[in-house]
């Protein structure tokens, strides 16, 4: 309990102390690691614990930098990433080889060793860019890639090292043989970890256990890479990425996931580093010292020249070459690794050890207090630039009226009304319940459902007007309440037929389209919004002539944005066109793909590919629009005869 509390006071008081001396957080647990570890006041001991948490803490950066990852940034920059991280090892390896062979007369398998502590790096400041939001940035991105090229690479030639020193020569096979197992080890993951969490999704809706699930598959990837021969941050890494469509930016998963690391393993990881560091091997002599500049001087000149070389190259400005330089700097991980093994294996003399301890330290500090620094600019530019935009534009983001009755379907609703906003969008949604008459059951289930709607809109931090309104028809309370917000959207369920003669919209929803002109979306969605493989979406032809053409454009691309899936657009050539237009004007980060259509049957073929995990989007027309047209007006019952068991989304774009 003394432990643990003592722990829980570090982490609460250290940052607030060093926030007053203008000391960044990371920096100030480090530190604070110092001082309550064994080579400070000695108030704690690195026992199994922190060892524990602190392999927990850095596996949690690492699978957190690959779920923050937008996957469209990471294909756009992926390129650039494997580049700068060819960069990141070579530079360091080329001048800690011939540095450390003249400098401190060590052979030239030690000098390899000491080169691949230079060449890889950690992740030790990423929490900073992910407090500040900068996940996509073109920087970030760039060098999460190129960390995982850098460290592989590094970990890739201390094996090597290792295996010469103990063998006595170099083999190649052991080498084809980790290749085989990587090849092996992707494919099962990439291809078993997403099945496994469509289907738990399914089954399960509870948060928590989705969170404990997600965590287990981390640990599961970071065990066979360290069975294989990996480093376990490598498997943590690649599980990010793997699982990375499954956890959308705003949704409950996500912030457990940032809670509980933030909270907990990420600052134990920071204090566990501090408390391996001893300050006071630089006075044991004047060699300790000059060893430990030395290591320090061309671990940061060689990452400085990679991040300014490669920023160069890639035109990148100044402070997004300063956030490149702070994130690759900082070292814990695979360099403590390396430092271990190199001296339990007496390749490393003491003075070297301890010197490293000490790179390490101010690696970490450095890394830290840059990335803060250029963090802290490319917010404000970014923000100023937001500001001048809308400005600029003059445009008005959704305020969406969210419909709901049913407690199984009212989570799904506002997820998707959430999903389809802008993220800079701080509107209030409306949330809206209506009833016909005093029946307690109907009360009760929809105030049910309101609150599950509430839960889901809280869980992504969502602000929500709650309204429930008696009424004697419910599309016109529907059309006023619209009226009363102010409402761009309104968004509600499908509706369920009760016998032979029911039209497969119903009643309520034919006389909704009929008494308003605003966009209305229905939604039936069978599997969780975050699951979704693909889009698809139908689009009639002349439907770039309706009035609401480019705001349904924009809710379909934010929310395949969102949830990482892709949108497959049908549509005839000309709206094609617009379509297209639309699309790389709105700049939205979004993969899509078109298929022609000549005529309407056209999409009856090209509807066999929708699959269960697709997402069948259906835009429609009201009756005397430009686009509507006999096949619209036959459209229902062909979705009511071959999607019965498909999500489905039909929306009615906003007319005159």
């Amino acid at each position: 309990m003394a432990i643990f509390l003592l722990v829980l006071l570090v982490i609460l008081l250290g940052p607030l102390l060093f926030r007053r001396l203008h000391i960044p957080q990371i920096v100030g647990l480090i530190l604070a690691g110092i001082a309550v570890g064994p080579y400070g006041f000695d108030l704690l001991d690195r026992d199994a614990s922190f060892r524990i948490f602190g392999e927990v803490g850095i596996l949690y950066i690492m699978f957190l930098a690959a779920a923050e990852i937008d996957m469209f940034h990471l294909r756009k920059y992926l390129n650039k990433g494997i580049i700068f991280g060819l960069l990141s090892f070579l530079l360091p390896m080329l001048l800690g080889i011939f540095g450390s062979r003249y400098a401190f007369g060590v052979d030239w398998s030690t000098s390899v060793l000491i080169a691949s502590m230079y060449s890889s790096h950690t992740l030790v400041s990423y929490p900073v860019v992910s407090k500040f939001g900068l996940s996509n940035q073109r920087a970030a991105v760039v060098a999460v890639c190129g960390t995982i090229v850098a460290v592989l690479l590094a970990l890739l030639a201390l094996a090597q090292v290792v295996t010469v020193h103990l063998r006595g020569g170099f083999r190649i096979f052991d080498l084809v043989k980790l290749f085989i197992l990587m090849g092996i080890y992707a494919g099962v993951v990439g291809y078993s970890f997403p099945w496994l969490t469509r289907w738990f999704f399914k089954k399960n809706n509870d948060s928590v256990s989705q969170f404990i699930f997600i965590l287990a598959l981390v640990f599961v990837a970071s065990l066979l890479a360290k069975l294989i021969g990996l480093e376990a941050i490598l498997g943590a890494f690649y599980a990010g990425l793997v699982l990375n469509r499954m956890i959308p930016e705003r949704s409950s998963l996500m912030r457990n996931i940032r809670f509980v690391g933030n909270a907990i393993f990420i600052p134990y990881f920071l204090i566990g580093v501090g408390m391996l560091i001893n300050v006071g091997v630089i006075f044991k002599g004047w060699n300790v010292a000059w060893v430990a500049l030395n290591m320090t001087g061309v671990a940061l000149v060689a990452k400085w020249l990679a991040a300014f070389g490669a920023g160069k190259i890639f035109g990148f400005s100044g402070i997004d070459r300063q956030l490149l330089f702070g994130l690759t700097s900082g070292k814990a991980a695979a360099t403590i690794a390396a430092t271990m093994i190199g001296y339990e294996y007496g390749m490393l003399t003491e003075d070297i050890m301890n010197g490293a301890v000490v790179m390490i330290l101010f690696c970490c500090l450095i890394s830290s207090v840059v990335t803060e620094r250029a963090a802290k600019k490319i917010r404000i530019a970014l923000t100023t630039e937001d500001l001048e935009h809308d400005d600029m534009t003059g445009g008005e983001y959704a305020r969406q009226l969210v419909a709901v009755s049913n407690p199984l379907t009212a989570a799904g609703l506002m997820k998707m009304a959430i999903f389809m906003r802008s993220p800079a969008n701080r509107n209030k949604i409306s949330l809206l319940f209506v009833r016909t008459n005093d029946d307690p059951s109907i009360k009760a289930t929809g105030r049910s459902a309101l609150r599950d709607a509430m839960m889901a809109a809280e869980n992504a931090e969502m602000q929500v007007k709650q309204i429930e309104r008696f009424d004697i028809n419910v599309a016109a309370a529907l059309n006023n309440v619209g009226r009363e917000e102010n409402s761009t959207d309104i968004i509600l369920g499908f509706h369920r037929k009760t016998n032979i003669v029911d039209t497969f919209y119903g009643s309520m929803i034919e006389q909704l389209l009929k008494a308003t002109n605003k966009m209305v979306f229905i939604s039936r969605c069978f599997i969780p919004i975050n699951t979704i493989n693909r889009i698809f979406v139908a689009v009639p032809e002349n439907a770039e002539f309706e009035t609401g053409f480019q705001l349904w454009i924009m809710r379909i691309a934010n929310m395949g944005s969102q949830i990482g899936a892709k949108l497959v657009i049908m549509a005839y050539p000309k709206t094609m066109e617009y379509i297209r237009t639309a699309l790389e004007e709105g700049g939205y980060n979004v993969r899509y793909e078109f298929y022609r259509l000549d005529c309407w049957d056209d999409f009856i073929l090209v509807s066999a590919e929708i699959q269960e995990e697709d997402l069948l989007v259906v835009i429609a027309a009201r009756k005397g629009s430009l686009s509507f047209s006999s096949d619209l007006e036959n459209m229902p019952s062909y979705l009511s005869r071959h999607f019965s068991r498909h999500s489905l989304l039909v929306i009615y774009p906003k007319q005159f």
